[in-house]
């Protein structure tokens, strides 16, 4: 290793913490204001227009590379989750708490409509397979309500999350209040019998 290459690593790493700034700032802006500008998010991150623009030369690529954000901390959170690991409804509470994380994110584009579609979430993703399995494993274990389908759980679990963020951003409670209640009412929608 050489000198060019110490300087190339350190470049690509100021590139990616730039480029990590400007994605934080874009959520933490475009959730106070859905119609913020490149602008807007360029001052919040610390950095100038030409920054963004560099990195993000159109609105729509700011957003597309908010929604590859997401679906990449959405992976990671699965993985770190354990989801193959002892009973699944253990499995599917891992999964809340790590999702849970993801709230900001996660809200900006549940928030507005648009967001889902230009950040490329009209398909499913590999999180959304993987909880569709745990679901399935723990009714095949008998551990998870066999009445409802995987499907109708799914959508449960992320209306519990959703609820769980707008309780905690709208109304002031404790994120940790938040999630405890979102993981109380989890049990009981998913318990077997």
């Amino acid at each position: 290793m050489g000198p060019d290459h110490t300087a190339t690593s350190t470049e690509s790493a100021t590139r990616m913490r730039t480029r990590r700034s400007i994605l934080d700032a874009a959520v933490s802006v475009l959730s106070g204001n859905h119609g913020a500008s490149l602008a807007d998010v360029a001052e919040a991150a610390g950095v100038g227009r030409t920054t963004v623009h560099r990195y993000f030369p159109e609105r729509s690529d700011l957003v597309a590379a908010l929604g590859a954000d997401v679906r990449e901390r959405l992976e990671e959170a699965t993985v770190r989750a354990r989801v193959d690991d002892g009973p699944a409804p253990k499995a599917l509470e891992r999964l809340c708490l790590e999702y849970f994380e993801l709230g900001d994110r996660l809200m900006l584009l549940f928030d507005v409509p648009q967001f889902m579609t230009w950040a490329g979430f009209e398909e499913e993703t590999d999180a959304d397979r993987t909880l569709i399995r745990l679901i399935e494993r723990g009714q095949a274990e008998g551990t998870v309500d066999t009445e409802a389908d995987a499907d109708w759980l799914q959508n449960v679990l992320w209306s519990l999350l959703y609820a769980a963020w707008m309780q905690a951003r709208d109304y002031g409670t404790p994120r940790h209040t938040a999630i405890s209640l979102c993981l109380h009412t989890l049990r009981k929608a998913t318990a077997a019998g």
